[in-house]
């Protein structure tokens, strides 16, 4: 046996047994009986790829979203997902076009949830995607804290231009960001020539997610932008209102 690997799942095993009560590193350590930088870098793997979430560096660590997705348990931002899902289901048997609801998490768009549509030509979206690369991943970093933008641009940069063109300066991003803030929407049209469009979800006030209905370029039409555009606003609205109650 691999020792490293057993020491990864143990950690998540000994996690788990917390629920959603944080693990500090010296418990950990102490449980699996290995020095705290050993177990240090083991879990900062298993942090960056989204299997633990360290909570604050005080209080320690919960499983991250990538327990919940590769099991399919919905149980990560919970509340969220099950505020959301049936009005994304109606939004997709609206449109017939795939939605989703997503977060960001460590400097990544983090897909949460999505309701698929039944077109022969569909697209699948990734659950871990660069945020400058679709239209949630923008319109997140547009509603960010002014310190957390400038931490996400020095840890990420700035878009290159076949991600997001005309946005290679931090004048250019900010300006960019202060429409997305201003119209409370983004559309994207991707190399692939995927288009996406991206609305906020709020809870009391603060953006919390962002929702996106996304579909091949070939199929969109001029006169569906409006429609689409409508329709993933009330749905936005619903779930804003679920959430804060």
């Amino acid at each position: 046996m691999i020792q490293v690997i057993e020491r990864a799942i143990d950690i998540l095993e000994f996690v788990a047994t917390h629920g959603k009560e944080p693990v500090q590193l010296m418990h950990i350590a102490a449980h699996l009986k290995i020095s705290q930088p050993t177990c240090a870098n083991i879990v900062k793997t298993l942090v960056a790829r989204n299997y633990l979430e360290n909570v604050s560096r005080k209080t320690g660590y919960i499983l991250g979203p990538g327990t919940y997705t590769l099991t399919g348990n919905l149980s990560y931002n919970h509340d969220l997902i099950m505020a959301a899902r049936p009005f994304m289901e109606a939004l997709t048997q609206s449109l017939n076009e795939t939605c989703l609801i997503a977060v960001l998490k460590n400097n990544k768009r983090l897909m949460l949830h999505s309701v698929q549509s039944d077109q022969d030509l569909q697209v699948r979206a990734k659950t871990e995607a660069d945020v400058y690369a679709t239209s949630t991943g923008r319109l997140l970093i547009s509603f960010l804290a002014p310190k957390e933008l400038d931490n996400l641009v020095a840890a990420v940069g700035l878009p290159a231009e076949n991600i997001w063109p005309g946005v290679q300066t931090r004048a250019a991003l900010d300006k960019a960001i202060r429409k997305i803030q201003k119209d409370q929407l983004v559309q994207t049209v991707s190399e692939k020539h995927i288009c996406g469009f991206a609305v906020p979800i709020q809870r009391d006030g603060q953006v919390v997610a962002g929702l996106s209905v996304f579909l091949p370029e070939s199929r969109l039409r001029e006169k569906d932008k409006e429609k689409i555009i409508s329709r993933l606003r009330l749905a936005a609205k619903k779930i804003n209102d679920g959430i804060s109650k």
